[in-house]
């Protein structure tokens, strides 16, 4: 079964928060990693009762960039050694896919609304 961007953002998150709960002295960082992505769940399921096409575009338009800034955030939390090779990679290939949803997704709704158009 495929998941959806929502499934996937959540499980995200769950696995972030707990490893996050573990590292020590990095507050800054690790609350902008919480903020960043968590809001792709967020904006994923906001996206779900987008008003219009235009909306339903922007909100994943938004959640795009949370999942970027996530992954920004892991590399950073790696390269200052408060997270391992494995864990950074298993949650960099977690945001890359999502990603890739994301930008597919976005890539069909701008398509429909410009045959709409």
């Amino acid at each position: 079964m495929n998941k959806t961007i929502r499934e996937l953002a959540v499980e995200l998150t769950i696995q972030t928060t707990a490893i996050c709960d573990n590292i020590k002295g990095r507050a800054v960082f690790v609350n902008q990693l919480l903020r960043s992505c968590s809001s792709i769940g967020a904006n994923s399921s906001e996206a779900k009762y987008a008003q219009s096409t235009p909306d339903f575009i922007n909100k994943f338009e938004i959640a795009l960039k949370e999942c970027y800034e996530t992954d920004y955030w892991l590399e950073i939390l790696f390269k200052v050694g408060s997270i391992d090779e494995n864990t950074y990679k298993n949650l960099s290939n977690k945001c890359s896919k999502i990603r890739k949803l994301l930008i597919a997704s976005i890539t069909t709704a701008k398509e429909k609304e410009n045959q709409q158009k």
